[in-house]
């Protein structure tokens, strides 16, 4: 077929045998961005929000959803991850959040850190929508990932 290792030689779906893969230290790191206007991003800054701490819950959601990325993306596989981080940067336009996912194990954890990313960002919208509903996600990309076969990559 393609050469696309989610494909079978018919070209159909497959989760990938990473069994015989060695176990290496991997890690990826992904970022994205909401933009909102100065008044909610004041808010969120002062902590007045009505529905609480925005940047704390939107911190445990891109951790809770790394954890949950193969419920979410299909022909992910279930990971026993190692850490999760989130840095959220809080500017007068908005937020960017960046993702750190790792695991010692036999793939990598690039859609965990974007799946991170992408949850803390959309939790952001979540507890904010009432201050701005025209804020944008926007952005979300791997900055790197590092470990395995393909070895490491930066943006």
């Amino acid at each position: 077929m393609s050469g696309l290792t989610h494909l079978d030689e018919d070209g159909s779906a497959r989760m990938v045998d990473v069994g015989s893969k060695a176990m290496t230290v991997r890690q990826a790191v992904a970022q994205g961005r909401i933009t909102m206007s100065r008044e909610a991003a004041a808010a969120i800054a002062a902590g007045s929000v009505q529905k609480g701490d925005v940047l704390a819950v939107a911190r445990v959601a891109g951790i809770m959803a790394a954890k949950k990325t193969s419920d979410l993306i299909p022909l992910c596989h279930p990971l026993p991850l190692s850490k999760v981080e989130i840095d959220l940067a809080l500017d007068e336009n908005g937020i960017t959040a960046t993702a750190t996912a790792a695991i010692t194990g036999q793939t990598g954890v690039e859609m965990e850190a974007l799946t991170a990313v992408s949850a803390t960002l959309l939790t952001v919208y979540d507890m904010a929508k009432a201050l701005d509903k025209r804020m944008m996600i926007g952005d979300i990309r791997l900055l790197s990932k590092t470990g395995g076969k393909s070895g490491d990559w930066h943006a």
